[in-house]
This record gives structure tokens, C-alpha cells and sequence, in this order.
């Protein structure tokens, strides 16, 4: 007899892609030609200065425990890129560093709800933060981001819920914004920041894509009066310095804030391995030009990818004012062939033609604001980017392979 999980285990829900991702390499291994669009991971390399840090730091035993926070000049060049680059006046005590973006979600959560807490979620929105909220007993009320309005908040409901929502104690703010490309402008965040200000309200900043935004240059809330100490926000490498599977991130808030996280790394992970540490500080101090190199890459890609979108009928998409997603709306597709948007997904991965497969998600994975629209990263070459959605325009005209689909898979049945 095996013990029995907890309720919280049995209803933990993950990240779609990483599932998704898993089936496309299973195809792949059985000679798929599988276009991965579904995984917002870069298809560059690490920067050459992080990549020969962290060798070096190998080379010098830098393999042991250190400080929970993270090491203090690691700690103390993030501050100082911070306020140079954003304008907010912080220093290491405001850093708190950590194996990626991810875990904050958590730690925040941790930090400032208790059971029967309220925050409010804009939705489409990233998938784990609703089990981060359910393992501290809290509830999400979602604001809907919405094609007609750029995918930008609804300060209305930012309003509402600061001023009636009961026990509302924490707003979550992604931009810019995965899965749909939206940036809140900076009279966004200044409106926001007006209606939070002083009030026992926290907020999550998650803004790991802060170096692609294509028109202008990235605005947080933290440069708002009196903001770092209301907010968490969140930063990775992933993104900006093609760092994924090195794992590295780091939090900017206030002391308090940072040394109750550290507490919370302490009691969880011990520490970030340093020498992961030593390579994102090469990768700050050195390789800010080999990044904006390939975000100018991420931007055309994103710009071949809605251009190509945008001769496929029946579909309606914006150009993202951020990240490499491109969100496109495919209602009218969904309904004729009557299968949901990750239904159309997995479709598209698994059956709608022997030899090659696209993968992408669905907007369902996002929440049940995302319904009817599909999401594709553009984690690949400009030339199976154009081949994949030629697959697309191709496959949604097969009416019997998605019949037939269908038959195996009613659960994506459109209803």
C-alpha cells in the first residue's frame, strides 16, 4: 500500500509546455520532423563571456555552498545594472538571487497570502501561478486581457478589486506579458501604482522578457514612487541571455522583503550553485551586446512570424509589443473544425500529417481567457518558422485527419 498524496498533490496542475515538449521529443525520437514552437526557450547559445565564466569558475572550485541570498558581488552588480538601466535607486540589499524567475512565484506568495486571501491575476496568464496560490489557501479573481485593448490591464478592474474585493491582498503584473505579447504602458503602470499606493497590497512584477520590448524600452513599476516596497519583481537569464538550463534569476524588493526569501531559499534550495552566479555576473558586465544581438534577432523573427500568420485565413493576430510569442486568435478555425484551441494544437503535433508535426499550445493552457487563440514561440530558424505556419494554413484544410482525430481525442472536442 502506498501512503496517499495530499489534496494539494493531487491537484497540482503544471506548465503545458514543458508536457508538450516532452511528446515532441518522443516524435522526434521516432523520426518526426517536429517544428518546436511550443517552449519559450532561445534557440541561441550562452554568451561567449558567461559561457567562459562559468568554466572558469569551475576551474577555481567555485562548486560549494555560499550564501542564501547569493554572493554579495554578484548581488552588488545586479544592483548597479538595475539602477543604470531603470532608473531605480537600489542596492545589493535589494537583491535576492535564486535558480530562475519561477521560484518567486512561490516565495511570493509565501511572503504575503494567508488561507482566504485574494489576488487578482490577469488572464491569459503563466499556468503555475495559480498552484502557487493554491498552496497558500489563497484565491485568484481574473481580469481578462483582451485583443481589442493590445492585451494591456484593465485598470478598471485593478480599481474594483482594490477597492471592494474582499481580503484582497496581492496583484499579479507580467509584462512584458507571456503568452500574449502585451506590454503595460508606462500611464499603465503610473495608474496602477496610483491605486495600490500605501494600501496592505503586494504586488508580483514578473518581468523576465524586460529586453524585449520592440517599440521603446521596458517600464516597471518599481520606478513608480514608493513601489520597491510593495513589489517583488522577477528577472531570469533565460530570455535575455540564453541561460534556460543553467537556472538563474534574481528578485529586486525591499531589504525586509529580500531577507525573508533568503530565509525561504535558505529552508529550501541552500543557495544558487555559485558558480551559475559567477557566469550571469560575466554575462551583465560583458555580454550586453551579444544580447541586444539576439533580441534584434527575436524581433524579426517575431515580425516573420505574424507576417506569415497574417496570410492564413480566418485568422486574426497583432504584432506583440513584447517577447517572442506571437498569440493569434483562430475562433473561426476552432468552430468550424469544431475542436478547441490546444485540441488544434496537439492536432497540429500529432496527426495532422505523418512525417512532420508543429508544436505549439493551445490559449486554454493560459487560462479560460486564452480559449480560440494558439500560441507559438519563435524558438527556431526563419525558415521552419515559415514552413510551419504553411503547415498550419495547410493542415486546418484537412477536415478528415482532424475528423479522425477527434474520434481518439474527444476531450478537445468543441462544445
Amino acid at each position: 500500500m502506498h501512503p496517499t498524496l495530499s489534496r494539494f498533490a493531487q491537484s497540482l496542475n503544471t506548465e503545458t509546455a514543458f508536457d508538450v515538449l516532452a511528446v515532441a521529443r518522443r516524435l522526434k525520437a521516432q523520426g518526426k520532423d517536429v517544428i518546436e514552437l511550443q517552449i519559450g526557450d532561445s534557440p541561441f547559445p550562452t554568451p561567449a563571456h558567461a559561457r567562459a565564466a562559468g568554466i572558469e569558475a569551475i576551474q577555481q572550485h567555485q562548486s560549494h555552498y555560499c550564501a542564501s541570498r547569493g554572493l554579495t558581488e554578484f548581488r552588488e552588480t545586479i544592483a548597479a545594472q538595475y539602477q543604470s538601466e531603470f532608473g531605480v535607486p537600489i542596492t545589493a540589499a535589494n537583491v535576492v538571487v535564486t535558480a530562475g524567475a519561477k521560484p518567486f512565484e512561490q516565495f511570493f506568495c509565501e511572503a504575503f497570502l494567508d488561507a482566504g486571501d485574494t489576488a487578482l491575476v490577469f488572464s491569459p496568464h503563466f499556468p503555475t501561478y495559480d498552484p502557487n496560490l493554491h498552496r497558500r489557501g489563497a484565491t485568484a479573481v481574473y481580469s481578462a486581457l483582451r485583443q481589442d485593448r493590445q492585451f494591456r490591464p484593465n485598470l478598471d478592474d485593478v480599481e474594483k478589486f482594490v477597492r471592494s474585493t474582499p481580503r484582497a491582498k496581492a496583484i499579479f503584473l507580467n509584462s512584458p506579458h507571456n503568452p500574449t505579447g502585451g506590454v503595460a504602458t508606462h500611464e499603465d503602470l503610473a495608474a496602477i501604482a496610483r491605486l495600490v499606493r500605501g494600501k496592505d497590497i503586494a504586488l508580483f512584477c514578473d518581468e523576465p522578457y524586460c529586453h524585449m520590448v520592440w517599440d521603446g524600452r521596458h517600464h516597471t513599476l518599481l520606478a513608480e514612487d514608493g513601489m520597491v516596497n510593495q513589489c517583488v519583481a522577477a528577472y531570469t537569464f533565460s530570455k535575455s541571455y540564453s541561460m534556460s538550463g543553467w537556472r538563474l534569476g534574481y528578485a529586486i524588493a525591499a531589504p525586509k522583503v529580500v531577507d525573508s526569501m533568503a530565509k525561504m531559499i535558505n529552508t529550501t534550495l541552500s543557495c544558487t550553485p555559485p558558480l551559475v552566479q559567477c557566469a550571469g555576473r560575466a554575462a551583465l558586465l560583458h555580454d550586453a551586446k551579444e544580447r541586444d544581438e539576439v533580441m534584434a534577432q527575436f524581433h524579426r523573427k517575431v515580425e516573420l512570424l505574424v507576417g506569415e500568420l497574417r496570410r492564413v485565413p480566418d485568422v486574426a493576430v497583432l504584432m506583440p509589443a513584447g517577447t517572442f510569442y506571437v498569440f493569434p486568435d483562430v475562433t473561426p478555425i476552432c468552430r468550424r473544425l469544431g475542436i478547441t484551441s490546444h485540441g488544434l494544437a496537439m492536432y497540429l503535433l500529432e496527426a495532422a500529417d505523418d512525417k512532420t508535426g508543429v508544436a505549439c499550445l493551445g490559449g486554454e493552457c493560459f487560462g479560460v481567457a486564452g480559449q480560440g487563440f494558439l500560441r507559438f514561440s519563435c524558438a527556431e530558424s526563419d525558415e521552419r518558422l515559415v514552413a510551419a505556419i504553411q503547415f498550419f494554413a495547410d493542415a486546418v484544410t484537412r477536415t478528415d485527419r482532424v475528423a479522425k482525430y477527434l474520434e481518439g481525442h474527444g476531450k478537445y472536442r468543441l462544445v
